[in-house]
């Protein structure tokens, strides 16, 4: 009935799914194989480099470097990924290596001490200078300077050490002990650097790392800093490159499924080297990432392979799986993972092992049917998907797993099954969560290509990069059994004009070249059906165009039917809806679908708020009940990717003063809005459900019309106003699932609705006039939480609520957060894109009745958290969580 229902939904929906209890439920582990294999490795290994890192921001740069000046050296660090003449590192000194902080005497003791991921911008505070709105007024601009001594021992003497950055934010620059190593400016890919010519073992080295990060450098908050995982790997000069393995399954079926290897073999030594090639495959528990036992499932045959000195090999294999457990989106299907562990030993008859690489992937078909859409094992799987931003709200751009998988969570509760990652390569870490948790993936490379969008974008960097940028990126994502299609380009300006065709034809075969087993597309809201653009794409994806750009109901789905008849089409960004949770504005549109504005077109434009009935939208956008009737007139169309999925930091349309996004389905804090359950109704139609909107707590509106909507996947439904019967109403047909009655009058008390299907009842829900504000309510989106996961959270919701404990709808109350035991707040938020007090501020207003802190274990600690909530004139809260 209230929102924190919603919060055990999603543990105990998650905990069925996964067959563990709720407090369980939570945690997807981090990937290991089991002890049977683990044994057997050897010859390389991965530490996590995120922790003892000094930092200092700078607003104006401290150094004379740029990437102008760097340029000629960062281009030779993509040469692995780019196919033509190699770039040649520039002879004599790199610039910065007279620069202090890449010096090891640099005093810096005075720096901000850290651990990664970080971003330096979430801090605050908002409205920076020079930052506007749509990149969230947060200081993401500025040089950034990391430093962290790294120890060597004369144990990994003789080996090769690289540097991998999972990503950082942007113009990433490496040096080591004041040599030059390297960089990479796309502050979006993952990329490794080679360590080892620099590196003195048995002693301290010194890492530096610089950032640089100019305004307008996107349409949205990007973060700033090196916001992902970093790692060290140790590995034999000998030993399987980088993304080095490419699993296919050609052929799939119940009895059998067959499984192609492609392995690259890397020698960085200075003698060729003879190594056999031995591959095994064990099956995995996708909840543990443990194997399901020690049993080897299939093996491919071992291969002798001689590699050259500087020079790398290919070892191509194919092995048969015997009734294959299919990996394909629930609940219709379950996702089943498999591990492929490749082995090199050495070929002198010792067969000392030389290096152990692990692949992860799942054994699936995929068909991309014109008529049928997505066939998932030969199952018609109908998207129903969210496009994401990067972002995790409080926390910035700074990844975390936790959180990730509790959007992940929510997003399944409510239906979703597919993601897009708008508009960027997304943490590699996500896809994991993608994989194990069975969601389908759009995923997508550029915002930009030549033609700019904001004054500092990627355009800059497009001609020198967009090569190495998107082999990379296929190369680390294509063994995700989750990712289904590639997008490498999101409403490029370039799609009507000449250039665009031959650009998107030179992308395409790019990606084409790097992987043939998935379909390329880019996402389009102003190509035509036709065009030399649009015929380079394989998958046709439309913005907007599905259901009719803003008002009109005229959807171009057909005319890219009538030309592409053979094609598979979705609309690849939908919706668009705006509102903020809980503010319903009056009076309230009899429209399907209405243009956003002022006090008669849901916008408040004083406080800067969107009404919550859901009927609005921006220009080109609509409401869901557009988009759902325009989609089922064109059943060919595979579904759709809600604009968004979450509310996100930076681009606040309709509100350019505001720090956040109104397009998501849950709010910036992870508490949802009532389209929520609309997507859910439409989603998981046979899930018994209604619910109502609005509150029904209005003393400023006793007497005046306060339409009351309700949305159910029943076949009809009765609503009740203080008892009495306001009308029975039936779904008009299978595009609707908003009831309405738009001519209640207020007068204080209760709403109850009864939903029926079949002719039975089949749901219910009720809203009732609150008291006033008498308490603070707490839980905990779990009990237990892991101490060694130095990155795990847990969000504890806050409510304030009258005598009986409903929450009161628009309560502001000022709530004080504070945490006692092995823990410390991270973060508070409350959805509000108005709310500018810096998300570390322990106290928050509600909004709307809610708020929300966010909690860290320290690392390595065990006991109780207990969080507690003040808040004048009320009854304080507080929950505890153990730290495991």
């Amino acid at each position: 009935m209230y929102y924190f229902s919603l919060l055990s939904l999603v543990t105990l929906s998650l905990a069925l799914l996964l067959g563990s209890s709720p407090s369980e439920a939570h945690t997807i582990k981090q990937p290991r194989v089991a002890d049977a294999v683990a044994a057997a490795a050897g010859g390389r290994e991965r530490v996590s480099i995120n922790a003892g890192w000094k930092f200092s921001r700078f607003t104006s740069n401290p150094d004379q470097l740029s990437y102008t000046t760097l340029k000629p050296w960062m281009l030779p660090s993509a040469n692995d990924f780019i196919k033509g003449a190699k770039r040649v590192r520039p002879s004599g000194t790199a610039p910065g290596a007279s620069v202090s902080y890449v010096q090891a005497t640099f005093d810096d003791s005075g720096w901000e001490s850290l651990n990664l991921p970080h971003d330096w911008a979430i801090k605050g505070p908002f409205n920076a200078p020079g930052v506007g709105g749509g990149m969230g007024r947060l200081p993401s601009n500025g040089v950034g300077w990391y430093r962290r001594k790294l120890t060597v021992t004369d144990a990994d003497a003789g080996k090769t050490i690289f540097l991998d950055v999972d990503g950082a934010m942007s113009y990433a620059a490496v040096w080591l002990n004041g040599n030059w190593v390297g960089g990479w400016p796309y502050g979006y890919a993952s990329f490794r650097l080679d360590l080892t010519p620099y590196l003195k073992p048995g002693a301290d080295n010194l890492l530096a790392i610089r950032v640089d990060n100019a305004v307008e450098n996107s349409r949205w908050y990007p973060g700033a800093g090196i916001y992902r995982n970093v790692w060290l790997v140790k590995v034999d000069p000998v030993h399987v490159g980088q993304y080095g393995t490419y699993v296919t399954t050609p052929a799939v079926s119940a009895q059998s499924a067959t499984v192609d290897l492609a392995v690259t073999v890397e020698n960085k030594g200075s003698a060729g080297r003879d190594v056999n090639v031995d591959t095994k495959i064990y099956a995995l528990d996708a909840a543990t990432g443990q194997t399901l036992s020690d049993k080897v499932v299939a093996a491919f045959p071992t291969t002798k392979v001689s590699v050259a000195a500087g020079a790398s090999q290919a070892v191509n294999g194919s092995a048969t799986v015997d009734s294959p457990l299919l990996w394909g989106p629930p609940p219709a299907q379950k996702p089943n993972l498999y591990v492929a562990v490749t082995t090199l030993t050495a070929a002198d008859g010792g067969a000392a092992v030389v290096d152990t690489y692990e692949t992860q992937f799942g054994i699936r078909s995929i068909k991309y049917d014109a008529d049928k859409g997505v066939l998932v094992n030969g199952q018609k799987v109908y998207v129903q998907g969210t496009c994401n931003h990067h972002d995790l709200g409080s926390l910035g751009a700074a990844f975390n797993r936790r959180a990730a998988q509790r959007q992940l969570e929510m997003l399944q509760e409510m239906g979703t099954n597919a993601l897009r990652t708008s508009h960027n390569p997304p943490a590699p870490e996500f896809l994991e969560l993608a994989d194990r948790m069975g969601f389908l993936v759009l995923d997508e490379i550029f915002d930009c290509w030549n033609n700019r969008k904001t004054t500092n974008d990627f355009h800059l960097i497009f001609p020198d990069w967009h090569e190495p940028d998107l082999r990379s990126f296929v190369r680390r994502d294509r063994n995700h059994p989750s990712v289904i299609v590639w997008s490498y380009g999101n409403e490029i300006g370039e799609q009507s004009g000449g250039s665009g065709a031959a650009t998107a034809q030179e992308l395409e075969d790019i990606l084409r070249s790097e992987d043939a087993t998935r379909p390329g597309t880019t996402a389009m809201n102003s190509a035509s059906a036709g065009s030399a653009y649009v015929n380079v794409m394989d998958v046709i994806s439309l913005n907007y165009q599905g259901e009719g750009i803003g008002p009109t109901a005229s959807s171009t789905a057909p005319s890219f039917k009538r030309a592409y008849p053979d094609r598979m089409i979705w609309s690849s960004e939908s919706a668009s809806t705006l509102s903020t949770r809980g503010t319903y504005l009056f009076p309230v549109s009899s429209a399907l679908s209405t243009t956003v504005g002022g006090a008669s077109a849901g916008g408040n434009n004083t406080a800067l708020y969107v009404s919550a009935y859901d009927l609005y939208a921006p220009s080109w956008g609509s409401s869901p009940d557009k988009v759902f009737a325009q989609q089922d007139k064109n059943a060919f169309v595979a579904g759709e990717f809600v604009w968004t999925g979450f509310d996100y930091i930076g681009e606040p349309t309709p509100y350019n003063a505001a720090r956040s996004s109104y397009f998501g389905i849950i709010d910036l804090a992870g508490f949802p809005k009532d389209r929520y359950w609309l997507y859910r109704a439409r989603w998981r139609p046979a899930v018994p459900a209604a619910h109502l909107l609005p509150h029904w707590t209005w003393p400023d509106r006793v007497g005046l019309v306060t339409p009351v909507h309700v949305f159910t996947a029943a076949d009809e439904a009765e609503l009740f106003v203080n008892g009495v019967s306001a009308g029975r109403k039936k779904r008009s047909d299978k595009s609707s699932y908003r009831l309405r009655w738009d001519d209640v009058v207020y007068a204080p008390g209760d709403l109850r609705v009864v939903a029926y299907k079949d002719g039975a009842q089949w749901a219910t829900d009720a809203r009732r006039t609150v008291g006033a504000a008498a308490a603070l309510n707490a839980t905990a989106d779990r009990a237990a939480i892991s101490g060694a996961a130095s990155d795990d959270l847990v969000f504890v919701s806050v409510a304030v609520v009258d005598s009986t404990g409903d929450v009161v709808p628009r309560a502001a109350n000022a709530v004080t957060f504070s945490v006692s035991g092995p823990g410390v707040l991270v973060s508070t938020d409350n959805g509000d894109p108005t709310d500018m007090t810096v998300f570390q501020s322990p106290t928050r207003k509600a909004f709307s009745g809610l708020a929300l802190a966010v909690v860290r274990p320290n690392a390595g600690a065990t006991g109780t958290i207990v969080v507690s909530a003040t808040a004048a004139g009320l009854a304080s809260a507080s929950v505890s969580v153990q730290v495991v």
